[in-house]
């Protein structure tokens, strides 16, 4: 058999938009080269999570449920995707490069004695053979990979690829694939989980950051980012400088030591653009840098700079934005 197989990961009774990317993606190159596109979901539950998938793009979707399968953990999804990925034999595997990608696609790929590409923006065929685009020395630079191993692996960075409208008409054959699953492959077992309340979108997958640095002075600085954030429906982010001042949350955390984003729009107030900030947002599509000092390294990634202080920018900001969507919404 053959096809381009997606793990897709969802939250809840939503599958993520990650995995919607690559299916709309991944269809494009499947059409391209006259084979299929597979989606795999692992837990309890999934027939719901099914049609969704289809309406992207998915001609086939995997259900693999199991009540080991409810929550991830290392030991039974490696082994529950190996043991798909040796019976379906796709040619290429992709994974969001979510931070349950990250421990699993590496274990599989070693398991199946393949390589992998990780943190990819961008895949494109040529004479047959899948390149993928990787950023290398903290994004200065970007690398075109391949691999001559069946099945060619990779994980993709959130955003890199633009989503299709769904099409309601479309369906796909759902399957449901049974593993097994021994005591002996659960090395860790969840007791429980403790979720955070949260009515913003989950930073990895916003199109839209507003983000804050040691510039704002201290946690209440975030108010008024989250303000504008409010206001542009955008996910609050951080640098390491707030988080390690005990500002914010690691989760905020944008950079080589926290979370790699790619957003639309990257709004960076009171951030000096340290390297490995930069190494976690500079392929974002559009950034805009608030800041004081007129010689701060963010002004030189930045496609719009405003020198200024944020406390007196960002307000303005908001009202502006507010009157531009206001007026859009009314119209509409």
């Amino acid at each position: 058999m053959a096809g381009i197989m997606i793990v897709a990961e969802y939250i809840g009774d939503k599958v993520r938009g990650t995995s919607f990317e690559l299916v709309s993606e991944g269809k494009k190159i499947a059409d391209a080269i006259g084979e299929e596109v597979i989606a795999v979901l692992f837990g309890n539950g999934l027939d719901p999570l099914a049609a969704s998938l289809a309406q992207y793009g998915a001609d086939k979707v995997l259900l693999v449920e199991s009540d080991k399968l409810a929550a991830y953990t290392t030991g039974a999804f490696s082994k529950a995707l190996t043991e798909v990925v040796k019976e379906v034999d796709p040619n290429i595997v992709l994974f969001g490069n979510s931070v349950m990608a990250k421990d699993l696609a590496p274990r599989v790929a070693m398991r199946l004695g393949v390589g992998l590409a990780t943190d990819c923006t961008n895949m494109e065929m040529k004479a047959g053979k899948v390149y993928f685009t990787r950023p290398i020395y903290a994004g200065k630079a970007f690398a075109k990979v391949s691999s001559d191993a069946t099945p060619v692996m990779a994980t993709i960075r959130p955003n890199s690829f633009t989503c299709g409208e769904p099409d309601s008409s479309k369906n796909a054959v759902v399957e449901k694939k049974n593993v097994t699953i021994e005591d002996v492959d659960l090395r860790t077992v969840i007791k429980e989980t403790l979720k955070q309340a949260s009515g913003r979108v989950e930073l990895t997958e916003a199109n839209i950051i507003v983000s804050g640095g040691r510039g704002i002075k201290g946690p209440e600085g975030f108010k008024v980012l989250e303000e504008l954030a409010d206001v542009v429906g955008a996910a609050v982010g951080a640098s390491r400088a707030a988080v390690d001042s005990g500002w914010c949350s690691h989760q905020m955390q944008v950079g080589q030591t926290g979370k790699v984003v790619s957003p639309t729009l990257y709004i960076a107030c009171g951030i000096s653009g340290a390297i490995q900030h930069l190494a976690g947002m500079g392929s974002s599509k559009c950034i805009v840098a608030v800041n004081k000092d007129p010689e701060a390294n963010i002004f030189n990634v930045a496609d719009y700079g405003i020198v200024g202080d944020l406390f007196e920018i960002v307000p303005l900001l908001k009202e502006e934005f507010t009157q531009i969507l206001g007026g859009s919404q009314e119209s509409a």
